[in-house]
């Protein structure tokens, strides 16, 4: 097939954006030829079970799926009772960006909450976590938390333990989607059991697109019992794979070795080097006008832009608005942005 786009452009808007990465590519590749067992009966899927064992704990299991508003819609039906509801930050992705699906494929109540950074705590799950017993009220069963946030922040262990220790003494579960698991791994410098199973999560998400893959994330229970119902519901919910072994194959090739954390470090790391290069511009005076709405701990950088520069940038690169009302954007890198890409960007940024 003729290539239809330019294999070199780059964007700041998504790292949905990027391609798949090569590693990942090959590992499709291997896993091609022959006949395999279908519907996670395969060899791949059972290795993929072993990696995520030594990742998240003994009692964690892998259950592949194809997205992440799949992997959300899942996870969550699991958890609750039909009468269950899920406390999130009215940021959460599946409050804000699933079009409604927890809501109408699941009908899960979500009850949302106002937070300044993306990032819930206690006192703000408290907020909502209020009715139990009250047959008016959806009951808080589970606390949603988005590790990187949607707004590109990053939960401590200390803060995570925090949260599953309220949660679990009000009887709620805790669950994260991991969509940038990794990112958030590369920014704190920890195995991504450090920051879900050994602080008390009940239930994580295991991103792969984003990150590299094509269309292959997971549902992690973090325990046997929080796997109860899975081999149903992935069915029931319209993510099960049939060749399976070509979804698990890439989320080996990225858990296997350090395939997640390369990648995921190249993106926070040109992340950083955006920021610094705004922040540069605006001491030497050759940036004007631009301020930063949030810190930049993961591989997004959110910031008030004025129009004019915003519209002379969109000339050259996509990106998001956030809230246009104040002229947030969101500026996104992925595992094959460069600091050339991040230079002329920024070299758009100052009018060159």
């Amino acid at each position: 097939m003729t290539t239809l786009h330019d294999p070199g452009a780059r964007d700041f808007a998504s790292d949905n954006y990027a391609g798949v990465h090569p590693e990942v590519l090959d590992a499709i590749a291997a896993a091609n030829g022959g006949h395999q067992v279908s519907y996670g009966e395969d060899a791949y899927t059972a290795r993929l079970q072993e990696v995520t064992v030594r990742h998240f704990g003994e009692g964690a299991s892998a259950w592949p799926v194809f997205n992440g508003t799949g992997a959300n819609v899942v996870a969550l039906t699991s958890m609750l009772p039909r009468w269950g509801a899920v406390i999130c930050a009215r940021t959460a992705h599946i409050h804000a960006d699933e079009g409604g699906a927890p809501e109408k494929v699941a009908g899960i109540k979500l009850w949302a909450v106002p937070t300044p950074d993306g990032k819930l705590t206690p006192e703000l799950i408290d907020t909502e976590a209020w009715g139990w017993g009250d047959e008016h009220r959806a009951q808080p069963k589970v606390v949603y938390l988005t590790q990187s946030s949607e707004l590109g922040t990053v939960y401590t262990p200390d803060e995570v333990r925090a949260i599953t220790d309220h949660a679990h003494a009000a009887g709620m579960s805790v669950y994260m989607d991991g969509a940038r698991l990794s990112n958030a791994a590369a920014s704190l410098e920890l195995p991504l059991r450090a920051f879900t199973t050994d602080v008390g999560v009940d239930v994580v998400s295991f991103g792969g697109t984003k990150n590299g893959a094509l269309a292959a994330e997971m549902v992690v229970p973090l325990s046997p019992q929080a796997a109860e119902g899975l081999i149903y519901l992935r069915k029931h919910q319209m993510q099960l794979a049939s060749k399976m072994r070509f979804v698990s194959a890439q989320l080996i090739a990225l858990l296997d070795g350090d395939l997640h954390l390369r990648n995921a470090r190249q993106a926070n790391t040109m992340a950083q080097l955006l920021r610094r290069g705004v922040e540069d511009g605006l001491a030497d005076g050759t940036i004007a006008g631009i301020s930063f709405t949030q810190p930049t701990q993961a591989n997004a950088v959110f910031a008030a832009v004025p129009p004019d520069t915003a519209a002379r940038l969109r000339e050259r690169f996509h990106f998001y608005d956030w809230d246009a009302a104040v002229g947030e954007v969101r500026w996104v890198c992925s595992f094959d942005t460069t600091s050339a890409d991040v230079e002329a960007f920024l070299a758009a940024v100052r009018g060159e």
